[in-house]
């Protein structure tokens, strides 16, 4: 019942918010009687914010069609190399003679768009191959499909990562970074010989035992029935996955943003500003974040209440309790696979030391081949985008790839 609720408050102000649009543009324009300035500005810009603060399901581009590589641009271009009903694995694919580091970079499914890592990507480009996985919206894929659990993420993985072939780079980022040390794992088990050289795992909850934040603590405040009755609704009649049980990005959404309410609402006042001085390169950088944030996707309901379940109830995979396709997965059979696990000071979704947790786990390993990094002054985000990401983060990345390449 919910998501038909939010639907159809969404489908009733989408005219208030063309009217706003409409009513902003033309009382920004000069008004007879009012001088060369119009009405006061603060009317438009109030007006503009109004029809801009909107939910879209509607995937952004990631935009990088060239990237500069020494003294020289070169073109990008997108390329599908494996695509399911559930995710795309996208090839950014560059006309160059030398050959670079292959880097898979596993996105979370967590009701954002692989957009979100566009800087994480625009970063990583100029010196490595990289693909991403680019899940696709519960929304619009039928039930006729099949389901899609923390079992068939892992499977994905395990399938992108033998497309990409032997000697690749894993570099899985926040939620998908259990599933990923998964599937290395299973890949190790089995002695697979595209197995990758090396394993990053950033801010992700591979014990959320360790210094619970309040994502943490919410999930295990209530049994796994309470998420399932009052977090999952069917997709309705409209779309072309109308009856697929799916957790709704808008509920995802609500959550992060509450945990840093006072930080929107000033980035929201601050735009307002921006716009009413007419700095509209100021106001623009605002937007184009929100634009991004506001791109919802929802997430099957299976592979949701799983991933609460088995990561943040169960803590299945550091008891020694998860199971792949029958196995239990034993990260400790990892011995050729280096490891990097990266940490945000302030992260308030994945605490220090929960990511850490991994670097025990993969007992098979030889301290050499285990690289642990916290980096200060920096929140769950600051870890794979933003300057210190740039500057700070992805040398020390860099440097753990082309070791192990």
């Amino acid at each position: 019942m919910f998501y038909q609720v939010y639907h159809a408050f969404e489908q009733a102000l989408a005219p208030l918010r063309r009217a706003a649009e409409a009513a902003a543009h033309h009382l920004a324009q000069p008004w007879p009687g009012l001088g060369e300035s119009g009405w006061p500005p603060s009317w438009p810009a109030a007006l503009q914010m109004l029809a801009q603060a909107k939910l879209t399901h509607d995937r952004p581009d990631f935009g990088i069609d060239r990237v500069a590589i020494g003294n020289r641009e070169v073109a990008v271009r997108e390329e599908a190399a494996v695509a399911t009903p559930f995710g795309t694995l996208i090839h950014f694919a560059k006309d160059i003679a030398a050959t670079q580091p292959r880097v898979l970079i596993v996105a979370p499914l967590s009701g954002h768009f692989a957009t979100l890592l566009r800087g994480t990507v625009r970063t990583m480009l100029p010196e490595h191959d990289v693909y991403i996985t680019d899940w696709h919206d519960a929304r619009d894929i039928p039930p006729s499909r099949g389901w899609f659990d923390l079992e068939d993420f892992i499977t994905h993985v395990i399938g992108f990562i033998e497309h990409i072939g032997p000697g690749a780079h894993v570099v899985a980022i926040c939620q998908p970074a259990v599933a990923a040390l998964a599937a290395v794992a299973v890949m190790a088990d089995a002695a697979a010989a595209a197995a990758p050289a090396s394993l990053t795992l950033m801010a992700g909850p591979i014990d959320t035992r360790v210094n619970p934040t309040e994502v943490n603590r919410f999930a295990t405040s209530r049994p796994i029935e309470w998420f399932a009755l009052n977090t999952i609704s069917p997709v309705p009649l409209q779309y072309a996955g109308f009856g697929r049980p799916v957790y709704p990005g808008v509920l995802q959404l609500c959550g992060f943003m509450s945990l840093n309410i006072e930080r929107h609402a000033k980035a929201w006042r601050d735009m307002l500003e921006y716009l009413a001085r007419g700095e509209t390169e100021k106001a623009g950088a605002i937007r184009a974040f929100y634009d991004e944030y506001f791109a919802i996707m929802d997430m099957p309901a299976e592979f949701y209440l799983q991933t609460v379940r088995a990561i943040f109830q169960q803590h299945a995979l550091p008891r020694g309790r998860m199971f792949y396709r029958g196995r239990r997965v034993e990260p400790h059979t990892i011995s050729k696979t280096a490891l990097l696990t990266i940490e945000g000071e302030r992260d308030d979704i994945c605490a220090v030391g929960q990511t850490l947790a991994a670097q025990e786990l993969c007992s098979g390993l030889p301290p050499f081949m285990k690289t642990h990094w916290v980096q200060t002054g920096v929140g769950h985000y600051g870890v794979f985008s933003g300057r210190r990401w740039a500057a700070e983060v992805y040398p020390i990345l860099r440097d753990v790839i082309h070791v192990n390449d």
